[in-house]
């Protein structure tokens, strides 16, 4: 499908599935997905907000985030052959050997600072692995080749600058300073140091993801940019087939119509 750019095009983001593409907007979503005998299904509906608006900085990410998750439920009551990437075995089996290996590293000798991004990093590790697997990488190019068309009118490349890999770099500075901090607590509250640590820690990568999307061409923009970028281009994103492309534009349509509709 050949995407024309618009005069002021809508800020949308998505997420790759393991048969498919949602993509997302400000107030409605569009999901498509390639059935086993080859056609196309698609659904739309509303993206669920919080009833009350955040836009207190360091607050607002993590109320993003949850509301990230809170449309996958929403979109698979929409479309319930939808296969998400996270709840795989070898993916449940990660977030306990990532949570294990942070903790090790945690009671190593290492230098605080090092430890501490280390084990930031061991985190990090199951949401790297469930961009992996079967078509999941070509369909999480798809996404955004299909996006990034819409925004700029030509055919886009299969990495995006707004990619939620992006929050890598930020991420693991924000959570090295974070725990670094937590350690200095007294050992009965520490516990609830790292916790107070970890959700500050990512209300500060966010607004240092909006500030690299403000400020792209500044070197430490590019520098924190760096290891989400390395990310897609290596690990987390596939060229897609015409096929897998035709799935991600039909679910940018479905976002858009819905859009339209709401508007």
């Amino acid at each position: 499908m050949e995407m024309r750019k618009r005069d002021t095009p809508l800020r949308l983001g998505g997420m790759a599935l393991r048969n498919g593409v949602l993509v997302h907007g400000p107030t409605s979503f569009g999901v498509a997905i390639r059935r086993d005998d080859g056609s196309i299904a698609t659904a739309n509906g509303h993206v669920p907000r919080l009833p009350v608006s955040v836009s207190t900085p360091f607050l607002r990410g993590p109320v993003r985030i949850a509301e990230s998750f809170a449309l996958r439920p929403v979109g698979k009551r929409a479309l319930p052959a939808v296969q998400f990437s996270f709840g795989r075995p070898e993916v449940v089996v990660a977030v306990a050997a990532g949570t294990l290996a942070a903790a090790a590293v945690r009671r190593s000798p290492l230098a605080a600072g090092l430890r501490e991004a280390v084990a930031a990093f061991a985190s990090l590790a199951p949401a790297v692995l469930s961009l992996r697997g079967g078509e999941l990488t070509a369909y999480h190019g798809a996404e955004h080749v299909s996006i990034g068309t819409y925004e700029s009118g030509e055919r886009a490349s299969k990495e995006h600058e707004r990619c939620g890999s992006h929050l890598v770099g930020p991420l693991i500075l924000t959570s090295a300073l974070a725990g670094a901090l937590a350690n200095r607590a007294p050992a009965a509250t520490r516990g609830a140091a790292r916790l107070i640590g970890a959700v500050g820690a990512l209300g500060a990568s966010v607004e240092l993801f909006g500030w690299m999307n403000r400020n792209p061409d500044r070197f430490a923009s590019r520098a924190l940019a760096r290891p989400g970028y390395e990310l897609q281009n290596r690990l987390s994103t596939a060229e897609p087939s015409p096929e897998q492309l035709e799935v991600a534009d039909a679910a940018l349509a479905a976002c858009l119509e819905a859009e339209t509709a709401a508007a």
